[in-house]
């Protein structure tokens, strides 16, 4: 049994969800990491320029002194961790709100003062030469980082809620447009299998697109099941009536065939003409039979039967018609005698008639019958011969009413037996089918398990 998590993610309404959540998912993402670099960067750009500015208004001092007063008393008021000024006056001494100091390979460390709690802090600097000493002015870069930080709580309180509830709505949606697809599906799987009077079930949602696809279904089975009940009534009546007539005609030729006055040759005559009204009876009355069956009306006798009693009741019946033709049958069943199938009794006895027959007009002298009976999960009904087959390609179209091989159409037969067979076989859900017996046919009925 398949999961319901795989078949889940393979509906194609669940599919579309989950594939626009992840396009909303990604472009959410995308917006916000783009929003994000931008005012970023803007903020950096805007740090750079706060920083150039100042510079360029500590070159209006008009001396070293007058520059380490001003460095000096504008530090006073300026938290380290935030911004640093400091100056290194020409004779080493420095202003400022951090401590500089010159090493002897020319780099210069930067000491905050003792009880800042951001040593080690990141800062965006710039520096230059003044009047024989050098000037540093930093910003800090915690209003960047702080940025970063607003725009991750952003996404985990804002995106991904909406995920959630994204996902889940569409989810939601998803499985109640599936349920509805799945009602369209059972009632097209019905109407393919030969169910014409299933219809679409009332599909809640209001007038959309699938409520009109179930429509349009409708209409369109409706329309077929009309046609398709019109053509059987016509075909019904059509073998109903004929097949009077010309049974009263097959009696007319019988009296006649027995009269005194008739020569040999007119007897001989009369006879061949009743055993071909007797022919066309015959098929009339086959397709009289499938016409009910198709009807659906011999499902209301289904019992428990055993296949083995009636293959074994037929083998025996056509055994001594097989000796005259100079062919043999065999049964094998290999259930035990008990090959148990629910069905109608007198049609499975017409399936394996039928079979039986078609073996022994189409095979020549001294050519094997076998009725085979297996266990297979269900019950496996074969009758193989051993004479020339059916081609591959022509083994669909002997299942057609009246269809006869090229090879065929010189014996006698009217073309439906195959035809009554894969026909009793729908009705009994056993799949039909046809193989090669290497020489010969295999014709195989696969039962349900009961």
């Amino acid at each position: 049994m398949a999961r319901p998590g795989p078949a889940l993610l393979r509906s194609t309404p669940v599919r579309l969800a989950l594939g626009l959540v992840v396009l909303f998912t990604v472009v959410s993402l995308a917006s916000f990491g783009g929003s994000y670099f931008l005012i970023r960067n803007n903020l950096e750009a805007s740090i750079r320029s706060d920083l150039a500015q100042e510079m360029a208004g500590f070159r209006a001092a008009p001396s070293a002194g007058a520059l380490a007063q001003l460095v000096g008393a504008e530090s006073s008021v300026t938290d380290p961790e935030r911004r640093i000024l400091a100056y290194v006056a020409p004779n080493g001494e420095v202003f400022g709100n951090a401590t500089l100091s010159r090493g002897r390979d020319g780099f210069i460390q930067i000491d905050l003062p003792a009880g800042s709690h951001r040593a080690g802090g990141s800062y965006i600097g710039l520096a230059g030469d003044f009047f024989g000493g050098q000037l540093i002015v930093a910003q800090s870069r915690q209003q960047i980082a702080n940025l970063g930080e607003m725009f991750r709580n952003v996404l985990i309180l804002s995106l991904l809620p909406t995920f959630a509830i994204a996902l889940g709505g569409g989810i939601v949606l998803a499985l109640r447009s599936k349920a509805r697809v799945e009602r369209i599906t059972r009632t097209l799987e019905a109407l393919t299998s030969g169910d014409l009077a299933a219809r679409v079930p009332k599909l809640p949602g209001g007038a959309d697109d699938l409520s009109l696809i179930g429509s349009r279904i409708d209409r369109m089975a409706a329309r077929q099941q009309s046609a398709t009940e019109a053509l059987r009534q016509v075909s019904a009546d059509i073998a109903h009536d004929l097949k009077t007539p010309i049974q009263r005609v097959s009696v007319m030729l019988h009296q006649l065939e027995e009269r005194d006055s008739l020569t040999e040759a007119d007897a001989e005559l009369a006879g061949k003409a009743r055993a071909e009204a007797d022919r066309i009876v015959a098929t009339f009355q086959s397709l009289l039979q499938i016409a009910q069956i198709e009807g659906g009306s011999p499902k209301a006798r289904f019992a428990p039967v055993n296949l083995s009693d009636i293959a074994r009741t037929f083998t025996e019946i056509y055994e001594p018609s097989a000796e005259d033709r100079g062919q043999q049958i065999t049964l094998h069943d290999a259930t035990g005698g008990h090959a148990m199938v629910t069905g109608e009794k007198g049609l499975l006895g017409q399936v394996v008639a039928n079979l039986i027959e078609n073996a022994l007009h189409h095979t020549q002298e001294g050519c094997r019958i076998t009725v085979r009976l297996l266990r297979q999960g269900g019950i496996v009904l074969e009758v193989a011969d051993t004479g020339p087959g059916i081609p591959e390609d022509e083994r669909p179209k002997v299942l057609r009413r009246l269809y006869r091989l090229e090879r065929s159409r010189t014996t006698p037969g009217s073309g439906l037996g195959l035809a009554l067979v894969a026909v009793i076989a729908e009705l009994h859900e056993a799949a039909l089918e046809l193989d090669d017996a290497h020489p010969g046919l295999i014709v195989r009925l696969r039962f349900p398990a009961a």
